[in-house]
């Protein structure tokens, strides 16, 4: 069965995730397109349509693919299901990050988008993504449809149009997203400043799809020195999960030591993801990338509006806007709820504690390569390392310390029973102190009266349940994480 979690369909290649399911979702995607009154279209206009009118009238759709493998060959299929439905494709002449994706979806006024890509998951996944025309993650409603288009559709094959009759009719456009994403990048920054700082850093593009994009931007457009990393494609990822944790950035955090570089940079396997790394190497964790940001944003760059998170989100972005005047929203795990509030205009950043972020005036959708520069363009302005800056917040502010853990479960029942136990009997009392309040908006949030706080819910994207904490001193979050582990263990 073909379900979307919270960052689209994904499954292991050859088993769940082959060419057939691929035609299935892409078909699904075309009928959705077709019908959808967001799209202004009727039956009659698109039976005119299909009846010899040119392919650029047609609705259009991007298709974008990362860097695993047989990504661009599923691209490929895709494209050639949209073609038979009489969709017409702008094709990535490259692998490229999922924001790239999303801006281009918005650039081309596309009537939506697909991303090939499974994100950080390690490399035996794939994954197809599908973008609203708002040029970011589709809503719960629109992937739930598409889910129903699929098993309505059932067995049945799903026709494709042949890449000869596809060239010749001018179904499929080739394009290079590159420039345009650039010029939208260069727009929000203050390039001069960053030019004029001269920085030297190190980027680690994982092997994946960040490794055309993140690089090139900061030599071609802000004049920074970069020493690279892992920018080969390698469909494995070198043995690991491309994603940008303290352990997988270990080798660029000496590099960053050893040549006394401002900053390590990093992306996720598709680029939406950011890992950061301060002056010494140190790790920052996106917790607080998100709170500097906003910082950064509303005292250096004099900007105003709402900030957003996610409900396992650190409060640290919420007590930063507070200073500023500006009240939080939190929402469900998922950019695609974070972008509907980005959408809005009235909020300045949105975030979320797994390494996602965007602000106002770009896309709905998380971008990594944009939380890197958005750092860069802060140490630039300020002149001071990371630490520093989250430092003076906290002294201003208070202290957040955090931390999330990930457990297997042996069996799907064990997180039902858990779950189920919580719902009917939750604990009143963590960690020596009567929770205050119980948050369940996406798993359980048990919020006490000093400002600490547990969460517990099951991934919408690996087999894991995670236990999130957060508390103002390092030893108070410990006792939060001990009572997270004996809840885990049914002590409660």
């Amino acid at each position: 069965m073909i379900k979307f979690g919270t960052s689209g369909w994904r499954g292991v290649v050859s088993d769940e995730f082959t060419f057939a399911n691929v035609r299935r979702v892409a078909h699904a995607a075309a009928g959705s397109v077709k019908e959808s009154p967001e799209v202004g279209y009727n039956s009659d206009e698109y039976r005119q349509f299909l009846r010899g009118a040119s392919p650029s009238r047609v609705p259009t759709v991007v298709v974008g693919y990362d860097t695993r493998f047989l990504s661009e060959d599923f691209a490929r299929e895709i494209a050639a299901v949209f073609a038979s439905d009489g969709i017409r494709t702008l094709f990535s002449k490259t692998d490229l990050p999922t924001p790239a994706a999303a801006w281009a979806v918005l650039d081309h006024k596309a009537v939506g988008g697909v991303m090939l890509t499974a994100s950080h998951n390690p490399g035996q996944y794939n994954g197809f993504k599908w973008m609203s025309y708002w040029g970011g993650a589709a809503s719960p409603a629109i992937t739930n449809d598409l889910e129903r288009r699929v098993e309505l559709l059932g067995d049945h094959s799903v026709k494709a149009m042949s890449d000869e009759r596809s060239l010749k009719e001018s179904w499929t456009e080739t394009l290079d997203f590159r420039k345009s994403y650039f010029d939208q990048l260069e727009s929000l920054l203050d390039v001069k400043a960053i030019r004029k700082a001269k920085l030297r850093v190190g980027v680690d593009a994982m092997h994946g799809s960040a490794r055309l994009y993140l690089r090139p931007f900061l030599e071609e457009r802000l004049g920074v020195t970069v020493i690279a990393l892992n920018e080969d494609r390698d469909v494995l990822f070198g043995g690991r999960s491309p994603e940008p944790t303290p352990e997988s950035l270990a080798p660029l955090a000496e590099i960053v030591k050893k040549q006394k570089l401002a900053l390590g940079l990093s992306c996720d396997g598709d680029g939406d993801r950011f890992g950061i790394l301060d002056a010494g190497g140190g790790y920052i964790p996106a917790n607080d990338v998100l709170a500097l940001a906003y910082e950064h944003l509303a005292a250096n760059r004099t900007l105003q509006g709402k900030a957003a998170r996610s409900v396992m989100t650190s409060h640290f972005v919420d007590a930063v806007a507070k200073a500023h005047g500006c009240e939080t929203r939190e929402t469900p795990v998922g950019f695609k709820y974070l972008g509907e509030l980005l959408r809005s205009g009235a909020f300045l950043l949105a975030g979320e504690e797994s390494g996602g972020m965007s602000i106002r005036g770009h896309v709905p959708e998380k971008d990594g390569i944009l939380a890197c520069v958005l750092m860069l363009e802060l140490v630039a302005l300020g002149r001071k390392p990371l630490a520093a800056v989250r430092e003076r917040l906290y002294k201003q502010v208070g202290a957040f310390h955090n931390t999330r853990l990930n457990y297997k479960m042996d069996r799907l029942r064990q997180i039902i029973e858990l779950e189920s136990r919580l719902k009917v009997k939750p604990p009143l009392e963590l960690a020596g102190a009567s929770v205050w309040r119980i948050d369940q908006t996406d798993g359980f949030k048990f919020i006490l009266r000093d400002g600490s706080w547990l969460g517990l819910r099951s991934s919408g994207t690996e087999s894991v349940f995670r236990v999130y904490a957060e508390a103002h001193t390092p030893k108070r979050l410990q006792e939060m994480v001990d009572a997270g582990k004996k809840l885990l263990q049914g002590k409660f």
